[in-house]
This record gives structure tokens, C-alpha cells and sequence, in this order.
């Protein structure tokens, strides 16, 4: 089995006052399995229902939300349940499909005696987020995304000791050069894991068998299983369709994004498209694929200032895939060789950038980069990694990072800013910027500051009154 940081966002969660969890995602990302095993472990008593393959079970969300009437609806629809106040899980699979159920879940909350778990890889999709009669339960509901595996935990499942990981980690914090056999080690492992990626079947495959071509085969089953579910959506009755248009739309979107990808400017152009439609109609296709997950959109900002998200371009921005196996799966075949051997030019840098995406993407970062009008400079990302913008760049080897050093040197243009390179190299350093080997991306610190805010007290001087 393998081991899932997010096991313990759920462990954090059962442990305090909490309302109903949804556990939202990319399908095939491992969510149905982690909450089952979650249960299993943490409760002495579950009951899972699968509201895609059971619609039977739909009706005991139809009538009274009180709590006893759906507890007696679901033991008569489904057999050798049961219901034990204060011990039980109640696990609510693909609960998109089932809009009341999703309503419930301020019952539940307010009654107490259950914890309550909801699954979906479609709450984001038009079609889905839309259909809620009875509302949808504000206040009463958190929600966490389940992701692929992080480097990091595709580190861990590999066997690498909590020593080297803490090594490592120590390490790169002081900025200082690896340990050569740690460096080659971790860096090997981060050639596998941009080929691999982090879809749970396809890092337990290689592990068991270190069989690329079967790891190959099981990326592609994933994306046309989740390519299956092009268009789907419930109509205004609740009732299952496909969009046939919007289908095609983003079947076309998806199938333009590894020569998107390959150009020396990755910006996105529905020009490349093969479809029929204007620009708009277009972006309803890859906007259904950021919905579901699979993609994600990084912003060209106009200026390098912060708050980021106020100076981003709306209409210029590069598309990633969330994982970088789903996209090394639709490269033609040689490609993972050339990787695995270290050569990360052969793509134009693509595969590293995607993964640098990908790990921001990973710790709940917005993606944005900087390309001026003229053409040049341009920089990788920007991103808020030390409380500011920082400059990042991203190299497939240990080149020169030209716009960086020119950005750098102009600080009255472009404001004085930290700057990091991630780059095929060992830890070194550089006039204003700091260059950390591309696995570092698995070891950064978490993008949210704690903050203990402290009391205040106001009183009046005695001689005052």
C-alpha cells in the first residue's frame, strides 16, 4: 500500500471538531481507495456507498433530511449496514451524482453522531456544480483536494530512509552542497519520477516491476479513462448526458497540448486546436479539463509585483498537465529513455517545467510566470516562496539563466526580488539567486505561514475615570 501524505490531513481532521469532509480530485488520483483505508483504520465501523453505481440509494436522500429517516432509507436500500452513533464513517462515493446527498450533508453536521465523507471528481464541472434544488451546505462542509503523489512521497514509497530525507531536507535548507551519493541518488529518482508521475497504479507498478513500457500502459488506460467521461453532466432533471460539442472541444484542447508544450514560448494558442470553433467556444474545452482536474492554467503577470493575482493577465497564460507521467505517456516513444539517461532537453525543457508546475500545483500554489511584450525577458514562474515574489527559473541542465540575471541587474524596471534556479545540478550559488538541484522541488516549505495572533486588552488609565 502505498503511503499518501494526505492520510494525515485526514487523521488531523477526525481529530478535532470538524464538519463533513469533501474529498475532491482527478479520478484515479486514489481518493475512494485512501478514504476506505482511512475508515478502516480510524473507526470501528463504516458504511460506503457508491452513489455512481448505486442509484437505488439516491431515494434516501429525496425526502427528510432528518437524520433517522435517511439512516432508516439507507439500511433498508442496502444490505448489512448499520449505523453505531459515534462510531461510524459514512462514506458518500462520487456524490456529485447524487446532488441531495450533497445537500444532506448539513444534517449530518448538525446532528452529530456521524462522521460524514464525500468523494467527487466532478464538483468543479458545470453540469455538477449547478444542480443543487436544496443547496448547497455553506458552512457546513470543508473540502481538501486529493493530488497524484508528490516527488516526495513517490520518494518515500521508493524505501529512501527518514535519515536521508532529513538530510536532505536539512540541507538544502542551509543552501549547501549535497552529499555526491545522495545528490546522484535523489536525482535518479527524480528522472523516474518525471516519466512515472504520481497516478497511484502507475508508481505501485513501477515499484513492484521498474517496467516503464507497463507504466506507459497504465498512463494511457488512466487519461482515456478519464477522456470516457468527456462531457458528462446532469441536465436540468438530474439526469445523466454528454455533451457531444464540449466533449470534442476538450478532447481537441488536451490532444494540442504536447506541441503547445514544445514551443520555445509555452503560451497557450486555441489557434493550435483542431477543432471547429471560435476562441471562446474553444476555451469551454479547456476550461472542462481544468474543471476536472487534469490540467492547470500559469497566468503571465504584467508586472513582478505582489498581490500576484492582481497583476496576472487573464487571457495569456501556459497549460500543465498535473502530472508529468500523464504527459510523458503522449510523447512519442524513446522519449522516457532519453529522460531516464538525463537528457531533459530533448523536449525543450518541457517535462522539468511541467514538473516544477506540478509541484507548485502540489502545495496549493497559484501559477504564474513573467514574459514582456517584447518577448524577453521572460521568467519560468514567480512565485510567493520567501513571503515575496520570487523570481524561479527552471532548467533542464545547469544553463545560464540569462532573463534572471538581467531582471536581477535592473532592479529600478522590475523591483529587487529573490530569485532561485532549479536547475540538473548540485546545490551552488549565483549573483542574487541561489541554484538548488531540481529534486529540491520535493523539499520546499509549505507555501502557508502559521501566524499566532496575540490577544488584545484594552484598559483605562485608573486616573482616567
Amino acid at each position: 500500500m502505498l503511503e499518501r501524505a494526505i492520510t494525515r490531513d485526514l487523521e488531523a481532521w477526525k481529530a478535532r471538531p470538524h464538519h463533513p469532509l469533501v474529498l475532491s480530485g482527478l479520478r484515479q488520483t486514489g481518493k475512494t481507495f485512501i478514504v476506505r483505508e482511512f475508515g478502516a483504520h480510524s473507526y470501528s465501523n463504516v458504511v460506503y456507498l457508491d452513489l455512481r453505481a448505486n442509484t437505488a440509494v439516491h431515494a434516501a436522500f429525496d425526502g427528510s433530511f432528518d437524520v433517522d429517516h435517511m439512516v432508516l432509507s439507507i439500511t433498508a436500500a442496502v444490505p448489512d449496514v448499520r449505523f453505531v452513533p459515534h462510531q461510524t464513517l459514512l462514506v458518500l462515493d462520487e456524490i456529485q451524482d447524487c446532488p441531495n446527498a450533497r445537500s444532506s450533508l448539513k444534517y449530518w453536521d448538525l446532528d452529530g453522531r456521524y462522521d460524514v465523507v464525500a468523494t467527487g471528481s466532478f464538483l468543479g464541472v458545470k453540469g455538477f456544480r449547478d444542480p443543487y434544488p436544496r443547496g448547497i451546505p455553506v458552512g457546513y462542509e470543508e473540502r481538501l483536494t486529493m493530488r497524484p503523489l508528490s516527488f516526495r512521497e513517490f520518494v518515500r514509497n521508493a524505501g529512501i530512509s527518514q535519515e536521508v530525507l532529513e538530510y536532505a531536507q536539512q540541507t538544502l535548507n542551509n543552501e549547501e552542497p549535497l552529499l555526491p551519493a545522495v545528490h546522484e541518488g535523489l536525482r535518479s529518482l527524480y528522472l523516474q519520477y518525471l516519466v512515472v508521475g504520481g497516478m497511484p497504479e502507475a508508481v505501485r507498478t513501477f515499484l513492484a516491476t521498474h517496467d516503464v513500457n507497463a507504466v506507459r500502459g497504465i498512463q494511457q488506460n488512466v487519461l482515456q479513462s478519464i477522456r470516457d467521461d468527456f462531457g458528462r453532466y446532469r441536465n436540468a432533471k438530474g439526469e445523466e448526458a454528454i455533451n457531444e460539442v464540449l466533449k470534442l472541444r476538450a478532447e481537441a484542447c488536451l490532444e494540442s497540448l504536447p506541441a503547445q508544450l514544445a514551443k520555445e514560448y509555452k503560451k497557450f494558442q486555441y489557434s493550435k486546436v483542431n477543432v471547429r470553433g471560435n476562441s471562446p467556444q474553444k476555451a469551454d474545452g479547456l476550461q472542462y479539463l481544468v474543471d476536472v482536474g487534469l490540467v492547470m492554467r500559469a497566468y503571465n503577470l504584467r508586472e513582478i509585483s505582489s498581490p500576484l493575482e492582481g497583476a496576472k493577465i487573464p487571457n495569456e497564460f501556459k497549460v500543465f498537465f498535473v502530472d508529468t507521467g500523464l504527459l510523458a505517456s503522449q510523447l512519442e516513444h524513446g522519449m522516457a529513455a532519453r529522460i531516464l539517461s538525463g537528457n531533459l532537453s530533448a523536449y525543450k525543457g518541457a517535462m522539468a517545467e511541467n514538473m516544477v508546475a506540478a509541484a507548485f500545483a502540489n502545495d496549493g500554489r497559484n501559477l504564474y510566470y513573467y514574459h514582456a511584450p517584447s518577448g524577453s525577458p521572460e521568467l519560468d514562474f514567480i512565485a510567493n516562496l520567501f513571503g515575496e515574489p520570487t523570481i524561479v527559473e527552471c532548467k533542464s541542465n545547469n544553463g545560464r539563466a540569462t532573463s534572471m540575471k538581467y531582471v536581477l541587474a535592473n532592479t529600478k524596471k522590475y523591483g529587487a526580488h529573490p530569485a532561485v534556479k532549479f536547475a540538473d545540478t548540485n546545490v551552488g550559488g549565483g549573483k542574487g539567486f541561489v541554484t538548488l538541484p531540481l529534486y529540491a522541488l520535493g523539499f520546499l516549505p509549505a507555501p502557508e505561514e502559521q501566524l499566532i495572533v496575540p490577544e488584545v486588552s484594552i484598559e483605562l488609565p485608573s486616573e482616567g475615570l
